[in-house]
């Protein structure tokens, strides 16, 4: 049956003040307003901006105007086809979804334990809208734009990026030579193509690590607090009491804590450059006291790469692996630089743990996605790459400072504060001690704020109350605004 078209209705708006001037804000806010107070909800269609100019007496470009500010706050969404309706990411938790998922947990006690962690991290991992403060958004001037689509016009017409058959595991040799290639320069990674493992970003980079590296015995440093990725991966594991939280200070991953706590563990997971997600480097002291250990005990350290490019103050950090390129796993991505949904990253291995890791990624799957992979060669060794990098540091630079004074002016200390740092494309905002960071992120999302708590990242008994706001990808007038609307939650959660 064809589908019936749905009127699109629109609540009264009361009377605009023309004498104010600003008529889109206006408009702006009475429709935020109408959402909240639920006279519009998600997926509600709105009427064109043309009927709505028409029906308000205004011209189609305040309309439009209000639209297009709504939509990138993620009040609004827009399809080809589809008109404009209120944001399906805005629609609450409905009260009857706890008692049902505990009812079906309760029905289904003959599953596995595993199934049950991967259920949970399930739940934990699933995408922020791409509101402020969502980390890794990139739109306008952070994403990589035009000269991407014509290399994949031009590739995947007729070139190397056409359809083909099964290919090699570790990656197409075009773009593990353009890896080599720019991590040697830009990272001071000793390597040759034949160790790089392309992958579907770090998170596949850490999956492999722990399959290849731990056995049933071993133990791995992990630092506290980290990535929940990585811990989540190995909490998954058949012998997840393996894992050592280590604990990380102003210099880093705590080396000598570590060797008291397991002196022949196996793997050390570790994010050197801008340590997850406190933001701080491992000291060079610190980065040769991890690399004598790991020689003395024959452990491997597993250095997460995730975004050492986007340093604003001084030369990024050169990466652990060139220190010892014997001991060291080498993780990179392309998500924070390029785009998350690109899913490419890759993993440098030394040469005796190549077919290893292939191995590995055949069980996960059979080879990368080809095409793409062509199109970000091609987009590297013609210096693109390099370009967009240099222009994406400096969109961020002004968001970061931008987003800091913002906070600072908003936040009083006794209730929250940042935590310095100097790169990357995420803050940490610490949390007054009495304040819970969990239902801090369930009601700034009911404010379309996106954020992730901080409390998970560390080990059982050692949290801290805190937020993750990344601001890569949003305005400076969008974050602000979301600055504002999340300063207000934690008043009112202070009090």
């Amino acid at each position: 049956m064809p589908r019936t078209a749905q009127a699109a209705e629109m609540p009264s708006f009361g009377t605009l003040d023309r004498d104010a001037g600003n008529l889109s804000r206006q408009v702006a806010e009475a429709l935020r307003e109408a959402v909240r107070k639920g006279d519009l909800r998600p997926a509600d269609a709105l009427p064109s901006t043309r009927a709505l100019a028409a029906a308000l007496e205004v011209a189609r470009g305040t309309v439009v105007e209000a639209y297009e500010q709504l939509i990138a706050e993620g009040f609004l969404e827009s399809k080809a086809g589809a008109g404009t309706r209120v944001a399906l990411a805005l629609a609450e938790p409905q009260p009857a979804r706890e008692p049902r998922v505990a009812s079906w947990q309760a029905a289904q006690t003959g599953l596995p334990e595993r199934a049950e962690a991967f259920a949970r991290i399930g739940r934990e991992f699933k995408p922020l809208p791409p509101v402020p403060f969502a980390i890794s958004v990139p739109t306008g001037m952070t994403a990589p734009g035009d000269i991407w689509r014509r290399l994949g016009n031009r590739l995947r017409a007729r070139g190397p990026a056409s359809p083909t058959g099964y290919a090699d595991p570790q990656g197409a040799l075009a773009l593990r030579e353009a890896i080599a290639d720019y991590v040697r320069k830009s990272r001071s990674v000793r390597c040759e193509a034949d160790q790089v493992i392309v992958t579907s970003g770090t998170q596949q980079g850490l999956f492999l690590a722990s399959q290849v590296l731990l056995g049933p015995r071993d133990q791995a440093w992990v630092e506290n607090p980290a990535y929940r990725g990585v811990t989540a991966i190995l909490e998954s594991m058949p012998y997840r009491d393996a894992m050592v939280r280590v604990p990380v200070d102003a210099e880093g991953l705590d080396v000598e804590a570590g060797i008291r706590m397991a002196p022949k563990a196996r793997v050390a997971f570790v994010t050197p450059s801008h340590q997850y997600p406190l933001g701080m480097p491992l000291s060079m002291a610190r980065r040769a006291a991890l690399l004598a250990w790991a020689r003395a005990v024959h452990a491997w350290v597993v250095e997460d790469d995730y975004d050492s490019e986007l340093r604003y103050e001084g030369y990024p950090f050169p990466a652990l692996q060139g220190l010892a390129p014997d001991r060291v796993v080498y993780l990179g991505t392309f998500s924070k630089i390029l785009f998350p949904s690109l899913r490419l990253g890759y993993v440098v291995v030394p040469p005796n743990l190549v077919d290893a890791f292939c191995g590995a990624r055949v069980l996960v799957e059979r080879h990368p996605p080809t095409a793409d992979q062509h199109v970000l060669a091609a987009f590297m060794t013609e210096g693109h790459l390099e370009r967009h990098v240099r222009k994406v540091r400096n969109v961020y630079a002004e968001q970061r400072l931008s987003l800091i004074e913002t906070l600072e002016a908003l936040l009083p200390r006794e209730l929250a504060w940042i935590e310095p740092g100097d790169q990357g494309m995420h803050l940490v905002l610490w949390l007054a001690a009495r304040l819970d960071d969990h239902q801090i992120v369930r009601r700034a999302a009911n404010e379309g704020v996106a954020v992730r708590a901080a409390s998970p990242m560390f080990a059982a008994g050692t949290a801290r109350p805190g937020l993750i706001l990344g601001f890569g990808g949003f305005s400076s007038a969008q974050m602000k605004e979301a600055a504002h609307r999340l300063a207000a939650v934690i008043a009112t959660v202070a009090k």
